[in-house]
């Protein structure tokens, strides 16, 4: 991954927003990302699906459920700009429930 690539990917407040939750919650599935972000499961996984192409986001599935989490191996340069990110307010998006369940139903 180059940094063009990287900045290209966050420059869309949608995957910005997937990855704050992502961050926020560590390991999350897609209908708790549809329900935070009140956006449909197939608009989610085209964003989910860029991530992890870039290899921002890995994937594990668990059952019947797919749950994404930030790729360790992130240059450092990439976690720095992450963090910062993360540190930033989340009000566009519906409150993070910390508590969400872990699987969907």
């Amino acid at each position: 991954m180059n940094q063009t690539d990287f900045f290209k990917c966050l420059s869309d407040p949608t995957r910005l927003d997937i990855l704050k939750l992502v961050m926020a919650q560590h390991n999350i599935c897609v209908c708790e990302l549809t329900e935070q972000l009140q956006l449909n499961q197939p608009k989610i996984s085209r964003h989910l699906a860029l991530l992890r192409n870039l290899s921002i986001l890995l994937d594990q599935r668990q059952g019947q459920w797919v749950y994404y989490r930030l790729n360790p191996d992130l240059p450092e340069w990439a976690f720095a700009v992450l963090n910062i990110i993360a540190q930033q307010d989340v009000s566009p998006m519906k409150h993070i429930n910390p508590t969400i369940a872990t699987h969907c139903e």
